[in-house]
């Protein structure tokens, strides 16, 4: 038996121009890798079976044919995993198991030696430092290995403690009869909760469903081991209709991310190497969120957190993967994020984009669907990709003067498009708009003003302009110039009593005949109206301040629609209160109307004109009498 404590390295000779080895803290090193290089002590699991796919790819490759099995079990405190691979020789446990960074099936000079190179590139691990993580849940590991290379080769015992030292001892041969490794680790104190038999055979699952070989796992309560592997792929599985491809994909996406998926997106890129599906998220999400995607290297989940495969754009899906491309960083938890993966990147855009290009040729009723749900992420998309946008642009939501529709529908209607950048405007705006043939569309909402103000690059022939309030009133017909005479008291009146509010009022003919008046403002006039506000509230070094900045802004009008009957009966009042009291109830209608926040003043007004109306309406005569 040979026993060996790492920790214990020669020292080289302190002479000028000496040689030396590095000083390694076993212990300090297996620490770090088990704690610090992992997110998670539930990576020993796939380390164990990565090992295990490894040895049983090398033993396929020295011996074609061979009969090949991965056993995984676990009891109370121990969990063990037996295959029928490579194995190991005596000299190949002490230079492979205990040296970090070198592994029995990935050295290159090693594999060329046994005519193996094909093989390599078949193999899960990279970096041969997998065994060490299982401390992070294990006091002990113990392999058993007997190797396929060397049939005269006894049986090797290989046991390591998590303070740093190791054995090797050959053991008799009918230890391990045939060729193969047995991997067995005790469970550290704490650590009891990762070895449980339900808990080892959920992770072995979760992370090897989709390995190449069979595997099984055995609860070591008498029953029948039970299969991990589930291949293949649900997107590579044959299906007789495509309907029931979809209903299958959403039953796997429903397992697998706990949603119904809107649809779903094949992403088969043979030249890279990757084969998988993409399925759309059924509420929406913000364009800020990074979804976490599933990603399977050779069959082995690799993470279920990887927020760099897809572009950032297509946050509406949640993708999961296989790749035989890729590469893992060093704790095989994430994708190194080098120029193959950005080409992959981009080519799983360009599906996700093809999907929606065939949508629109094809299938408009599903792109409705999707849209209904994520016309806001297309819209963030479509705001950097003029493809995009002039191949969305017949199916993108917007709010118009003319009812809800897509940009391609209302630019057939108007070659003039108007825009508000509020929703607030387009609220005063659209009634009026809508009556005079005027186009106008809602610009208030998140991308939409963006989007308009790119409509021309690829609609040359529409003319954009934003349009405010104050633009509408001189679009309103005048009122001939004898009846506004006529109503100059009535008018005088109104302008009298609206002054407090910051309002003008001014008189106009315009359609639809049923709206008395409609209230106008624009960002100048709010703008105002909040210096005004803060000046009265502001001390005196601030009002000096801000009195210096009093520009010639417009004010808020409420514009009186001549055409409307009861305008002119409100205008042919004999008392002047009762006619104030109208005017303001005018404004207050019109103020709802355009669904503003009321101010404080507004709605001290509004209740006032309402009482008003009411003390008129049941007490006319004590009314005109007024307060004795």
């Amino acid at each position: 038996m040979t026993s060996t404590s790492p920790n214990e390295t020669p020292e080289a000779p302190a002479s000028a121009g000496a040689a030396g080895t590095f000083q390694v803290d076993l212990r300090g090193l297996v620490d770090l890798l088990s704690h610090h290089l992992y997110s998670s002590p539930r990576v020993y699991v796939r380390e164990l079976l990565q090992n295990a796919v490894d040895a049983v790819t090398a033993r396929q490759a020295h011996e074609p044919g061979a009969r090949i099995r991965i056993r995984l079990s676990a009891s109370a405190g121990r969990v063990t995993i037996e295959d029928s691979g490579i194995g190991l020789t005596s000299a190949e446990t002490h230079s492979f198991l205990a040296t970090i960074g070198r592994s029995s099936k990935r050295g290159d000079r090693e594999l060329a030696e046994r005519g193996l190179e094909s093989a390599r590139q078949e193999f899960l691990g990279q970096f041969g430092i997998g065994l060490l993580a299982c401390f992070v849940v294990a006091r002990q590991i113990r392999v058993v290995t007997r190797s396929a290379r060397d049939p005269h080769a006894a049986p090797v015992e290989w046991l390591a403690t998590d303070d740093g030292s190791y054995t090797v001892r050959e053991l008799p041969h009918e230890a391990r009869p045939e060729p193969g490794t047995t991997v067995i680790l005790e469970s550290r104190p704490g650590a009891g909760e990762w070895t449980t038999p339900a808990k080892v055979e959920q992770l072995a699952r979760d992370y090897g469903s989709l390995l190449p070989y069979d595997i099984t796992f055995d609860d070591g309560e008498g029953g029948e081991p039970r299969p991990i592997t589930d291949r293949p792929a649900v997107w590579d599985r044959p299906h007789p209709t495509p309907a029931a491809r979809r209903v299958a994909l959403a039953g796997h996406c429903a397992q697998l991310f706990g949603f119904t998926p809107l649809d779903s997106i094949d992403l088969d890129l043979p030249v890279a190497g990757v084969r998988g599906v993409a399925y759309v998220l059924p509420e929406p999400t913000s364009p800020a969120h990074r979804a976490g995607h599933r990603v399977h290297l050779k069959g082995m989940l690799l993470t279920d957190q990887a927020d760099n495969l897809l572009p950032d754009w297509a946050f509406f899906v949640r993708a999961v993967i296989d790749t035989d491309t890729l590469r893992p960083t060093a704790s095989r938890e994430n994708l190194y994020d080098d120029e193959t993966l950005a080409a992959v990147r981009e080519a799983l855009g360009a599906r996700v984009r093809g999907w929606l290009a065939e949508l629109a040729a094809s299938e408009p009723e599903r792109l409705a669907a999707f849209l209904g749900v994520h016309h806001l992420g297309v819209k963030s998309l479509a705001r950097h990709d003029a493809e995009l946008l002039g191949l969305m642009l017949p199916w993108l939501p917007f709010e118009t003067s003319d009812g809800s529709m897509s940009l391609e529908e209302f630019a057939a209607a108007h070659t003039e498009i108007h825009f508000t950048r509020t929703v607030e405007e387009f609220r005063q705006i659209a009634p009026i708009a809508a009556a005079h043939g005027l186009g106008v569309i809602n610009a208030g909402y998140t991308y939409d003003a963006d989007l308009l103000a790119l409509l021309p690059s690829v609609r040359p022939d529409l003319k954009v302009a934003e349009l405010d309030a104050g633009a509408v009133t001189e679009r309103l017909d005048p009122v001939p110039s004898s009846a506004e005479l006529a109503l100059a008291a009535f008018l005088s009146t109104a302008r009298t009593r609206l002054e407090p509010q910051g309002c003008d009022v001014v008189l106009r003919a315009f359609q639809p005949v049923s709206v008395p008046a409609l209230y106008l403002d624009d960002r100048q006039a709010r703008q105002e109206r909040d210096r005004t506000a803060a000046l009265e509230s502001a001390d005196s070094l601030w009002t000096g301040i801000l009195g210096a900045l009093r520009g010639s802004a417009p004010r808020a009008r409420l514009v009186l629609n001549h055409n409307n009957p009861l305008i002119r009966r409100i205008a042919s009042l004999p008392d002047e209160t009762l006619t104030g009291t109208a005017v303001e109830s005018l404004y207050g209608q019109a103020l709802l109307m355009s669904q503003r926040p009321l101010r404080p003043a507004d709605s001290t007004l509004l209740n006032r004109a309402f009482l008003g109306l009411l003390e008129w309406a049941t007490h006319p005569a004590e009314a005109q009498e007024g307060p004795k």
